[in-house]
Parts: structure tokens; C-alpha cells; sequence
């Protein structure tokens, strides 16, 4: 039996490098943006769904698929999940309660709402196909800990690089399989690990 028969793939991507105002894109990012389309220029999309936001929206122009161009609010930057004190390690759960307690109890509020719907939107074998989600850092790790079936406080865990490429299956009647993870290997040298923490990588 062919196990990709129905499935759907879902190809993630962190919008490519933005400007410290988080506006558009910098030099690098239309680079990477650019490089980036190159790679998946050949796999057949049937959509492209992007963050509202304009350093996705102008990352899914450059990238310059034929497939059309989808905007959703389930595929913004925000906070998909708050755990309680008790879901967390004992040693880090200072650390991550004072990171989310940043944002504001509106963003902490509508962000786990979004993320249901990112959930039910663009997970699931239920479409089939193939479809690019270019979003940000948060969600991609919400779906990647979803796709692994991790505890929700994991999300915090996960990072992910600009104009790096994910890519999941889902299966009718199979556990969703993670293909890749923060593939660079469309990029130089010079344009990887952006939007990576200082000293956290190799």
C-alpha cells in the first residue's frame, strides 16, 4: 500500500530575516527568501498560507510560488500555549513563567485560541497534498511538538532558524512523521542561523 496515498505534507517556514522593527525583510532575508523558493520550486503546493504579518507576507511573495497566496490569522506570531507552574520542570519553571508573563493576559488569552486553529486548519492528513505555511518561531514548535505528540509545554523548547525548511506528514491512520527540521541546506553559510539565539549552535 502506498503510504502517501491521501497524505498531506506540510512544508514550515520561519519568515526569512526581518529588520529590527520587525517590519519588512533585510538584505539577507530577501536573500534567503529568495534562495528558498528556489528549493521548492518544483514541489507541486496546492496553497501557501502566511502570517498577516509583513516580514511573512513579503517572505511568500519572494518566494514566488504559482500556488496561490493564503493570509491567516491562525498563522501569526503569538503564545500557543501557557502551562502551569506544576506541567513544568521543577528548575526552569521560573525562567519560562517569566518569559510568557511578558506578554500581555490579552496575547496570553487569544494566543492558545489561535493555535486550535492553526491546529485544526493545517494539521491532519484531511486535505492531502502538499502546502507551505510561512509563519513564526512559536508556531512552528507548537505544531512541531504536536506532530510528536509532546507534552504542550515543549513548545518552549524548539527554536527555529529564518528561511529554514520543516516538513511533516500526516497519514490517514498513522502517527504524523517529521521529515526534516530546520533544514538549511538551500542556504550559504553566511545566511544561516539567523534568528537563532547567540551561542546556541553549532
Amino acid at each position: 500500500m502506498d503510504e502517501s496515498f491521501g497524505a498531506r505534507h506540510l512544508y514550515l517556514v520561519r519568515h526569512a530575516e526581518a529588520r529590527p522593527d520587525e517590519g519588512g525583510l533585510t538584505e539577507r532575508g530577501r536573500r534567503q527568501a529568495v534562495l528558498l523558493g528556489e528549493r521548492l520550486r518544483e514541489v507541486p503546493f496546492t496553497a501557501v498560507h502566511h502570517s498577516p504579518l509583513t516580514r511573512a507576507a513579503e517572505t511568500a511573495h519572494l518566494i514566488n510560488h504559482q500556488a496561490p497566496l493564503r493570509p491567516s490569522e491562525a498563522a501569526g506570531d503569538y503564545i500557543p500555549h501557557v502551562p502551569h507552574r506544576d506541567d513544568l520542570p521543577p528548575d526552569s519553571a521560573d525562567y519560562y513563567l517569566d518569559f510568557l508573563h511578558q506578554a500581555t493576559p490579552e496575547e496570553l488569552t487569544a494566543g492558545p485560541r489561535l493555535a486550535h486553529e492553526a491546529l485544526a486548519q493545517f494539521t491532519g492528513p484531511a486535505t492531502g497534498g502538499h502546502e507551505l505555511l510561512i509563519t513564526h518561531n512559536f508556531l512552528i514548535a507548537w505544531l512541531v511538538r504536536d506532530a510528536l505528540g509532546a507534552p504542550p509545554w515543549r513548545w518552549l523548547t524548539l527554536t527555529h532558524c529564518n528561511a529554514a525548511l520543516t516538513t511533516i506528514r500526516y497519514t490517514p491512520n498513522r502517527p504524523a512523521t517529521l521529515l526534516t527540521y530546520n533544514d538549511m541546506s538551500h542556504l550559504p553559510q553566511d545566511l544561516h542561523w539567523t534568528g537563532f539565539p547567540p551561542n546556541s549552535h553549532i
